[in-house]
């Protein structure tokens, strides 16, 4: 156990994004392995490309839960290796449409089996008591009802006098 491990909940970002690092770090080395060049941090994009296959840059910054400016970075990567494209909506020239390119369809499809083995891997690993998958929903769930910075400003604020957070 290290330092970080013993601070407990205090520490649970810290520990989240150090198992999503590896999570990541051990995806890239299963599509390596199976000969496919793919980021882990495209996957969201992909993904949601594959089920609802035209959206605008605002519907997928929703769909995956990322910034608007994070999702238009992780567009660009996308657009310049040729796995999507983009278009204006004719309808309101302001919003750009993405849609996954002949190349990226295909890369889904010889993904598909990959991912398959990867849900089958990480259903194994969160197979545990607590299961983690469904606590991450839980908490995904109050945080849609208060987030953190409001709890903890209720919390300070019960407990001082005059101070305010």
């Amino acid at each position: 156990m290290n330092i970080i491990d013993e601070a407990g909940i205090l520490a649970i970002s810290t520990r989240l994004q150090r198992l999503s690092d590896q999570l990541r770090k051990d995806g890239q080395l299963i599509y390596q392995a199976c000969g496919i060049d793919f980021e882990p941090k495209w996957f969201p994009v992909i993904w949601t490309l594959t089920s609802k296959p035209l959206l605008s840059v605002v519907e997928i910054a929703e769909e995956i839960g990322y910034t608007h400016p994070s999702t238009i970075s992780l567009l660009k990567e996308l657009e310049k290796i040729k796995l999507i494209r983009s278009r204006k909506d004719k309808a309101d020239e302001r919003k750009r449409l993405i849609a996954l390119t002949p190349k990226g369809r295909e890369l889904v499809e010889k993904m598909r089996p990959v991912w398959h083995v990867m849900a089958l891997s990480l259903a194994e690993i969160t197979n545990t008591p607590n299961n983690l998958l469904r606590a991450v929903e839980e908490v995904e769930a109050k945080l849609k009802e208060r987030s953190f910075l409001e709890g903890a400003k209720n919390i300070w604020n019960a407990g001082k006098d005059g101070v305010s957070l």
